[in-house]
């Protein structure tokens, strides 16, 4: 997702190809599901440090959203896997108040910090004092404006490639689409850096119209935007919301204006209740490309550990997509993220942040 910047090297050739601007590639589904990183045999004792317990701050711009209901719940269960207290604060889209949770992650001198999105102005001097005081630091699509934190992200830009390479297929490369964004936040404006070339490469495609606004209840608010846009541009034959809280509010509009056969949606991210969406009858949402959200949050555990236990982790971290389509979740009877990662086990990419002491 949103929204909302190796150990060892860059991970994009993990098991999934990246796909060239303009054309669609769809994960297929191996026999098996690969194996969590807590499930792979460990190859070093456990450090003392985590055998009596570790503490880890885990500090978000939003919580709201099944996006960041299913990150924080694969954050949880693998904080629990390693014996880390993960404790959990939300801005609650408040940036002021994101700051402040910060700042008293730091006074209270817990062993590392994990900042789950959030806009650079407000976090980076908080950031700073964390890393100045030898905290450890994990940032979650925020740029956190120092090299002492490890920068974990979705390789945002192949996000929009694939899902702009599954528009493209859908349109035939021509018609009026509606854009749904908002800047300043980091993944939307790596996605947007590929919106803004895919139209200069592709100029029978015609952005009619922009919208979109992030607060919460996102997918409400967009629903009511699109269906102003849609009533003014009868013509559109696309919408890409590469966020899947835009999704669903544009996915709303078309179904209640029943435009369902003429204009198709193209997004981003997945969670189950997107899976319901996607795959119910006459659903426009036709494609979403993505990472599985529980396991970035459980990367981004695993990543806090690494670094409380001295472990070298290099300054980023990016965690490769899939394109998910309807009609491969309607034909492999996918109904739930679970079912999703078992056709795709490459979403689960076990050794990205690989801790050596997990234990079965």
């Amino acid at each position: 997702m949103i929204h909302a910047r190796l150990v060892g090297a860059l991970v994009s050739a993990l098991a999934l190809t990246a796909c060239s601007q303009g054309t669609t590639a769809t994960a297929t589904a191996p026999a098996s599901s690969a194996p969590s990183a807590a499930a792979a045999s460990p190859t070093a004792s456990v450090p003392a440090k985590f055998a009596a317990g570790v503490r880890v701050a885990l500090v978000r711009q939003l919580s709201s959203g099944d996006y960041f209901e299913q990150w924080l719940a694969g954050a949880q269960a693998e904080a629990k896997g390693l014996n880390v207290t993960l404790e959990v604060s939300s801005g609650d889209g408040n940036n002021d108040k994101q700051a402040l949770n910060l700042e008293q992650a730091v006074n209270q001198k817990v062993d590392a910090i994990i900042v789950d999105h959030g806009f650079a102005q407000t976090v980076q001097p908080a950031i700073k004092k964390a890393a100045d005081a030898g905290i450890p630091l994990v940032a979650f699509d925020v740029d956190p404006g120092t090299p002492k934190a490890v920068a974990l992200s979705q390789d945002d830009h192949q996000i929009a490639e694939l899902a702009l390479g599954a528009l493209k297929e859908g349109t035939g490369g021509t018609g009026d689409v509606i854009y749904v964004y908002v800047a300043g936040f980091a993944p939307l404006d790596r996605r947007n850096e590929v919106w803004t070339q895919f139209k200069k490469d592709n100029p029978g495609i015609k952005e009619v119209a922009q919208i979109g606004v992030v607060n919460n209840s996102t997918a409400s608010a967009v629903a009511d935007q699109a269906k102003a846009a849609l009533q003014a541009n009868p013509g559109v034959k696309a919408i890409f919301a590469p966020y899947d809280e835009f999704a669903k509010g544009a996915a709303l509009a078309v179904k209640e204006l029943g435009l369902r056969d003429q204009v198709k949606i193209y997004g981003a991210d997945i969670s189950t209740a997107d899976i319901g969406v996607i795959t119910e009858p006459d659903s426009p949402w036709v494609a979403t490309a993505t990472t599985d959200p529980s396991n970035v949050g459980r990367i981004a555990v695993r990543a806090a550990a690494l670094l409380v236990a001295g472990e070298q982790v290099g300054p980023e971290l990016k965690i490769p997509p899939a394109l998910v389509t309807q009609q491969q979740l309607r034909d492999g009877g996918i109904a739930n993220i679970e079912q999703l990662t078992a056709a795709i086990p490459a979403l689960t990419t076990p050794d990205v942040a690989r801790v050596p002491w997990a234990t079965p």
